[in-house]
């Protein structure tokens, strides 16, 4: 395949796996948004909500490095196309169950686990299969399509989901899901993931355990992907203040009806979409950890800013723009910190290890999401939100400092920063 066709594909896989993407994410979404408030209707139950939420979080975070490793070692395209049919299967047998038998709290939290696990190994192997997709030169615009069309879906599937509740039954939710799938295998099937692959057809697939050591042992040797990966665990544990918190302050303390609640997490996914456009359509950025570390310090920033209409007098109207404009700034700067870093990874990772190093990231990442939610939720019941969160904001602020020191920006990007430091007029001469 010469470079024209090579590029004219890239644009191919460009726009159909953003498709097959927003397709599917669309369909999750409208089916847990039914789900969720299946659930709540049923039994009334906060503790069997969050048991669903539990079984769509913890069985990802425990096979995400396992999905790395199949990733890395089996065909990218069969590997998605296998967990998607799965998704299709899990979704058909939970339909073919409400059917027959009746639908039932315990068959969805089943159908959830293996949804979950599939989600994770077609999302590790995505990720990991962006680079081989598109042409270097596209690869940011690529990852913010990516970022756009799961921004759309989590905007429409809430949208979808609420007029659909009120005229269908839960089956209706199911086959919709089971259709967005089908279309995105039947897009995701057409595509040609080893388009810019590196590796030779001859590479020898390493054995389980010994490719998940193999894929440790290169995380330890390099101390920039290792810095991110910290980085990204820490700050995980620590939003989580803003996951808790922002619904706690701003329904229970501050009194927001949920309707214009709903609008406030709105101007999040709007925040994120725009921020995805703007990196679709701009060049990529020159230092990227650099650039991350200012948004994460920009974000830190905003976080200790959340407590503002704890502390003054505002009117009502005035707190639902407040936390407007904060939950549309948190969305922009979470870009800036998550777009450059995700280009940057998929450049330096080595193309047999990306699945196992985008595994692992996944698994610590989302292993904090559980334990920083009860982490805060025990802080917000003892501790008022005006020390929790400045204290919070200070706590990133340090963590970005020490972690993203000078030291590490230099070894992520020689070149940029050996350029700097040359007097003026000898960067420009060769030898």
């Amino acid at each position: 395949m010469n470079e024209a066709e090579k590029l004219k594909k890239a644009t191919y896989h460009l726009w159909t796996f953003t498709a097959s993407k927003m397709i599917a994410m669309l369909g999750a979404n409208v089916m847990a948004f039914g789900i969720s408030l299946y659930i709540l209707a049923m039994t009334g139950s906060a503790m069997s909500f969050a048991t669903n939420m539990i079984c769509s979080v913890l069985p990802r975070a425990l096979v995400a490095p396992l999905a790395g490793y199949v990733a890395d070692n089996f065909s990218k395209k069969r590997t998605i196309l296998i967990a998607q049919a799965g998704t299709i299967l899990t979704v058909g047998g939970l339909l073919l169950y409400t059917e027959t038998v009746g639908m039932s709290v315990y068959a969805i939290y089943i159908a959830t686990v293996f949804n979950t696990i599939c989600s994770a190994f077609s999302g590790v192997t995505f990720s990991s299969a962006i680079a081989t997709l598109v042409n270097p030169e596209r690869l940011q615009r690529a990852m913010s399509f990516n970022q756009m069309s799961m921004s759309v879906a989590a905007i429409g599937g809430p949208v979808i989901g609420g007029m659909m509740y009120g005229f269908f039954n839960m089956d209706v939710f199911l086959m919709v899901n089971m259709v967005a799938y089908a279309i995105a295998f039947c897009l995701e099937a057409t595509m040609d993931f080893n388009l810019y692959s590196t590796r030779g057809e001859d590479t020898k697939k390493e054995k389980m355990w010994g490719g998940l050591k193999s894929g440790f042992h290169y995380i330890k040797q390099r101390n920039v992907i290792k810095t991110i990966m910290w980085v990204a665990l820490w700050i995980n544990l620590f939003f989580s203040a803003i996951a808790v918190g922002g619904t706690y302050i701003i329904i229970e303390l501050l009194k927001v009806e949920s309707t214009h609640f709903g609008f406030i997490e709105a101007s999040g996914a709007l925040g994120m979409l725009l921020a995805s456009l703007y990196f679709a359509t701009r060049s990529e950025v020159k230092v990227p950890l650099r650039f991350s570390k200012i948004s994460l310090l920009l974000l830190a920033g905003s976080v200790g800013l959340a407590v503002i209409p704890l502390v003054t007098d505002f009117s009502y109207i005035a707190i639902v723009i407040f936390y407007l404009i904060i939950y549309f700034i948190f969305a922009i700067f979470e870009m800036g910190i998550n777009m450059p870093i995700g280009v940057y990874l998929q450049k330096i990772i080595a193309e047999e290890y990306r699945g196992r190093v985008f595994g692992l990231m996944e698994t610590m990442a989302m292993s904090m999401m559980p334990i920083g939610m009860v982490v805060y939720g025990m802080l917000y019941d003892t501790l008022p939100a005006t020390i929790i969160l400045p204290v919070t904001s200070v706590i990133i602020i340090i963590i970005s400092l020490v972690m993203l020191r000078s030291s590490i920006l230099k070894e992520a990007h020689p070149e940029y920063y050996e350029k700097a430091a040359l007097p003026e007029g000898v960067a420009n001469t060769t030898t």
